[in-house]
């Protein structure tokens, strides 16, 4: 019995053990008592960490806020998954009611700062069933108590499109705020269309019955927000209304037509190659009206018909075209067809001549035929009368040039060659085989203005070669010289001998007096003294004077001077100063000289290289200019029929002249006095020139004495013009390309260098920094040091895409101007603030800068800028009658506004109240001295209704 009930001893204290090891905690027993607690510890941990933590454990921040971060944590109840997010801001000091700043969509609707979102992770994200969200909410709610913090905290319900949240928040051991939201989508009934329907609406939620509305006043606080929109430019709705409006014309005025829609950049200088698209596609105008008392529904009827005008606050807001800032590349302008002559010119290495791309010859030909399809002719014949036939004949080739536009070796933007780039670059998308079929029909149209003696179009047919410019350019000028002198020697020969006078006025045409001829010769020679120009008399109180075109008798003049009655002057352009002749007492006459041959840049390099591989040899350098020094010396014969050899180079080449310098000092007398000086002068050659075989002495000796008139003009038009025409015929396709590159950049920018942009310094800038760029950059092609496959490709593939971020906000920075040109003020902070924003997409930001994924400016307007910005909203026409049907009143030029925001609310004093706090003693302390017991936020348009109410409650 003693071991038997041991033994029941034993048994039972080994089950007693065996319940101390299973204890239960039964404040945990249940899942949703677990649940709670799981929500608790997430909670404490997200309020012990504070915001700064939380950012460092990689909160992330809401992009269509600019205070807001969200930290996130999933719980599990049962078999459910839910996701709690936490929202908070880094500095909360903001105003909820400030309708400038960025706020969450819950922070507006019911004036919170901080708060929790708790929702199932399903497919729509909202708990559809009525009693789960109240249990869910519930457990938020003792979480929180648990936590004594006063975070309010939401459930998504019913639908996603609804919006609609329920929420609760604790505030203390007294008070209790609870949250509602719906929304409305659709069919909203006329009644909350107008403040006085939604005052009511927010009244019936405290007055005990409908009876009370106009018997009692209530006090009900309200601010308001409008929101105006102007109408789109965009090209879809443009078409529409533009065509509404051609078709309402076109039936009331007879005899019109359809006429041609009118764009926004028709007057901007790119208009004449594309049209850009508005990247200012309309303006949102928040109108803001300052906190008011209302007591009745007929205050909120004349608030209704109060006009935006009375408005505190207006604040404008862009709304930029997507495509802005858009680096998908599918935008049309000049940097896209820029980028597309660089692949011609990557390509144009695979042939020997233009001729080669469309030849059907050509292996590779299949391949450009299949690729690149080239425009119609009766597309080539409209752009060959463009360049050719309706061009200007005396065109401005300054216009628009930058201040560094002629550091890129191209053309004037005006000029033939520049215009013929311009239009390559639409001419069948820009490929090589276009611009082959482009170039050769345009050389044959140049060779016809040659054979026909036509004037070039917009090529300057006088002065001299620019030899800044590109070859082709030079050629093409040179061109058209050759053709008005040959014009001009057609009609002579025609004229055959006529009168004096008809003859001296065609030699007036071919002499330019006053002009210095190029000096090649000079520079090659090493003259110790300067040469004077022949055109150019000395000796006038020590200045140079330009000499007019002398008639015929002051060039074929018998001499006045003694002894020289049987002598006669031919083509003088009269005495130089106090000089005398050395064989005879005669003044020396300057002569009428032909200019120097006109010399294209390969030209001058042909003659550098001969210099070169001769040396600098005294005679080779006379050599290569003998006939404009024949010329010359003929022409000094002429007009001084007893000079000498030795007369010649004083008056010719100074240095070379050695004198005892009185003379000298007789060039600076004037004319009275210099005819008492002593003669004959005295002097000598200088070495180089009284050397024996000198070749000056030898040209002097065979020179005739003929006056520039009867001389053979030094430039042969007609050699001359076939040498370029077989230039432009058997340009290699690479040199073609190369200068069209250069061309076509500089010419592009110069285009938009013409467009009105205001004061925008920024956008000056810009300007400058793409010439020095764009010249960097260009600058091997302009030494034709590039070759297949080289890094200068790349380098001109990265360049198209500078050009292309500058004509963006070119574009804009137009768009702009035009818009507010009474109002400086807006357009160029609105053109600042992109250009921070878009700054560093374009790759010349700092690394550390914090890319803002979209553009969203807000800027407030001052009084005297709201008439310009009411302008833009244009009243609404009958054809636009489809729109939205007015009902909302606040009328703005007859707009209505596409959302209208009002939060009411109603405040009470906790003092004599049931708000009011009772301690033990029963007397009342002062809680708070005034809550907000009702709050109603409502936003809405004629289509739909968004309400969210918050209620404070004493527990």
């Amino acid at each position: 019995m003693a071991s038997s009930s041991k033994a029941n001893l034993t048994d039972a204290d080994e089950e007693e053990e065996e319940e101390v090891e299973h204890f239960d905690d039964f404040t945990l027993a249940s899942s949703w008592e677990r649940f709670i607690s799981e929500i608790e510890a997430t909670c404490r941990q997200w309020f012990a960490d504070g915001p700064k933590n939380l950012l460092e454990k990689g909160a992330v921040h809401l992009g269509s806020s600019n205070k807001i971060y969200r930290v996130k944590s999933e719980l599990k109840d049962a078999a459910k998954i839910y996701s709690m997010e936490y929202y908070f801001e880094i500095n909360n000091n903001g105003n909820i009611s400030d309708w400038n700043c960025t706020l969450h969509d819950l922070q507006l609707c019911f004036g919170v700062k901080e708060f929790l979102v708790i929702s199932p992770q399903s497919a729509s994200g909202v708990v559809l069933d009525a009693p789960e969200a109240s249990k869910l909410l519930s457990a938020v709610a003792i979480a929180l108590s648990n936590c004594s913090s006063f975070w309010p905290a939401f459930v998504p319900v019913h639908s996603p499109s609804r919006k609609a949240f329920i929420g609760i928040q604790n505030m203390g051991t007294v008070f209790t705020r609870r949250f509602e939201a719906d929304r409305i989508g659709s069919q909203v009934p006329i009644k909350f269309m107008h403040l006085e329907g939604l005052y009511e609406l927010f009244v019936s939620k405290f007055a005990y019955s409908t009876l009370d509305h106009p018997v009692h006043l209530f006090k009900v606080h309200l601010i308001m927000k409008l929101t105006y929109r102007t109408l789109p430019n965009d090209d879809e709705d443009d078409g529409i209304q533009d065509a509404d409006a051609e078709n309402a014309a076109s039936e009331t005025m007879p005899g019109s037509g359809n006429r041609s829609r009118k764009h926004w950049d028709d007057d901007c200088p790119w208009s004449e190659w594309y049209s850009a698209e508005d990247p200012v596609k309309g303006f949102d105008l928040v109108t803001t009206w300052s906190e008011k008392v209302v007591e009745s529904s007929l205050e909120m009827a004349e608030m209704e018909n109060s006009s935006p005008h009375e408005a505190e606050k207006w604040i404008l807001t862009p709304n930029l075209s997507p495509n802005l800032d858009s680096s998908k590349g599918d935008r049309i302008g000049f940097a896209s067809q820029l980028q597309l002559l660089v692949s011609a010119l990557d390509m144009s290495f695979e042939a020997q001549f233009m001729e080669d791309f469309v030849s059907v010859e050509n292996p590779g030909s299949d391949n450009l035929k299949s690729s690149m399809v080239i425009p119609p002719p009766t597309v080539l014949d409209r752009v060959l009368k463009d360049l050719l036939i309706e061009g200007s004949q005396f065109p401005d080739l300054a216009k628009g040039e930058h201040k560094s536009s002629r550091a890129i070796k191209g053309a004037p933007v005006e000029s033939l060659f520049a215009q013929f780039c311009l239009h390559s670059l639409w001419f069948g998308n820009c490929s090589i085989r276009a611009i082959a079929v482009l170039w050769i029909e345009f050389v044959r149209e140049i060779r016809w203005y040659w054979e026909e003696s036509q004037p070039l179009p917009k090529m300057p047919a006088n002065g001299s070669i620019d030899l800044a410019t590109c070859l082709i350019n030079q050629k093409l000028q040179m061109l058209a010289i050759c053709i008005e002198k040959k014009r001009e020697l057609n009609e002579e020969f025609q004229d055959c001998l006529g009168s004096n006078d008809d003859v001296f006025s065609h030699m007036e045409e071919d002499i330019q007096v006053g002009e210095e001829s190029t000096s090649f010769h000079a520079k090659s020679q090493g003259f110790d003294g300067k040469r004077d120009s022949p055109l150019i008399l000395e000796g006038f109180n020590g200045t140079k004077t330009a000499i007019s075109k002398f008639s015929t008798n002051s060039q074929d003049v018998y001499s006045a001077d003694k002894g020289t009655s049987d002598s006669k002057r031919r083509g003088s352009a009269g005495p130089v100063g106090s000089m005398k002749l050395l064989n005879s007492c005669q003044s020396l006459h300057a002569p009428f000289t032909q200019n120097a041959p006109l010399m294209t840049e390969d030209m001058h390099e042909e003659r550098l290289r001969a210099v070169e591989a001769f040396g600098d040899s005294f005679n080779f350098s006379a050599q290569l200019e003998r006939e404009t020094l024949s010329s010359d010396m003929s022409a000094f014969k002429a007009a001084n029929p007893d000079a000498v050899f030795e007369d010649f180079i004083r008056w010719h080449s100074p240095g070379d002249w050695e004198n005892d310098g009185s003379e000298a000092d007789g060039l600076s007398k004037n004319l009275t006095e210099a005819m008492k000086d002593d003669w004959p002068p005295r002097g000598q050659l200088s070495g180089r020139m009284s050397g024996h075989g000198n070749l000056w002495r030898k040209i002097w000796n065979d020179a005739p004495s003929l006056p520039t008139y009867e001389q053979k003009p030094l430039l042969d038009p007609n050699r001359e013009g076939e040498k370029i025409l077989h230039y432009l015929e058997t340009v290699r396709p690479h040199q073609l390309l190369e200068q069209m590159v250069c061309t076509a950049f500089r010419a592009s920018a110069d285009t938009l260098n013409l467009t009105k942009f205001g004061s925008l310094k920024q956008m000056t800038t810009k300007m400058d920094q793409l010439y020095i760029t764009m010249a960097s950059t260009l600058r091997p092609l302009q030494a034709n040091l590039l070759s297949g496959n080289s890094e200068t490709i790349q380098d001109l593939r990265r360049l198209c895409m500078v050009f292309e971020h500058v004509e963006k906000l070119l574009t804009l920075a137009a768009s702009l101007c035009r818009k507010f040109i009474p109002a400086p003020r807006v357009y160029e902070a609105i053109f600042s603030d992109y250009y921070g924003f878009y700054l560093p997409t374009m790759g010349m930001g700092s690394a550390d800068v914090d890319v803002q994924k979209e553009f969203d400016m807000k800027l407030q307007l001052k009084v005297n800028e709201r008439q310009v910005v009411s302008n833009m909203f244009t009243p609404p026409t009958a054809n636009q009658s489809w729109r939205k049907v007015l009902s909302m009143g606040n009328l703005l030029n007859g707009h209505e506004p596409i959302r209208r925001e009002v939060i009411f609310s109603k405040r009470d004093s906790s003092n004599d109240h049931h708000y009011a706090v009772s301690t033990r003693r029963g007397t009342r302390m002062n809680y708070q001295q005034e809550i907000e017991t009702y709050r109603m936020y409502i936003c809405g348009t004629s289509n739909d209704l968004r309400v969210a109410l918050s209620i404070t409650s004493y527990d």
